[in-house]
């Protein structure tokens, strides 16, 4: 699967991206990451990616332009694909993103162009024209949406085969607890000791998918 992060900060990506999970998908060419700057298509003799917001109002906007022209260019390279990719532009006020969104994505084979904007945002022209999809990741603002991109990279990865290396490793799989503990036993922590619940210690299948049962309802 491909993901193509529009971006101003490509770099910002780069070290999540080269490491564990995502970094091995990636070198096992199970998935893509490209990113692409709209800054190559700045406006004017210093190119200019923002400006100030008509009606006033503190922060700057970026350019509907730059942006449309950074998605042509990727359109124009996936041209030869069966089906057309899904644009996607963060912002607090779109669609909660879900694990369920993260499987039939996964699903459909369709790359992915994260719109990852930054400032007070984009200009509004830029979902209006690209039909893109508006989508948030939470109840909260960020400086940017490179972390968001990260986030649906994350998520839509895992649900594709071979990335995790077991199918049980994803979480739908198999009965999954917020409470998980390794060795040792017993730990011993200023004098106090703090011992793994014996259930996980019997071998006992059913008792032990009964706990974690109850602990994911917890």
């Amino acid at each position: 699967m491909n993901f193509h992060v529009v971006t101003l900060f490509p770099g910002s990506l780069d070290s999540y991206l080269k490491t564990s999970i995502i970094g091995r998908a990636i070198r096992d060419k199970k998935i893509s990451v490209k990113t692409a700057n709209p800054y190559d298509f700045g406006m004017g003799k210093w190119k200019k990616t923002d400006d100030r917001p008509y009606g006033g109002g503190p922060g700057l906007v970026e350019y509907a332009e730059p942006i449309l022209k950074t998605v042509e260019r990727i359109l124009l390279k996936t041209k030869a694909q069966k089906l057309k990719p899904r644009i996607i532009i963060f912002s607090p006020s779109g669609k909660k993103f879900t694990n369920e969104m993260a499987r039939k994505w996964a699903k459909s084979g369709k790359d992915l162009i994260l719109i990852s904007g930054r400032y007070e945002g984009i200009d509004a022209r830029v979902k209006k024209i690209l039909k893109a999809e508006e989508y948030s990741i939470g109840d909260y603002v960020l400086t940017g949406g490179e972390l968001p991109a990260m986030v649906v990279i994350d998520a839509v990865s895992r649900q594709i085969p071979g990335v995790l290396g077991k199918i049980e490793s994803v979480e739908e799989h198999r009965v999954s607890s917020s409470e998980v503990y390794t060795r040792p036993e017993t730990l011993v922590w200023k004098k106090k000791k703090y011992s793994v619940p014996k259930v996980l210690l019997t071998g006992h299948h059913g008792k032990i998918e009964e706990w974690k049962k109850k602990k994911s309802k917890a």
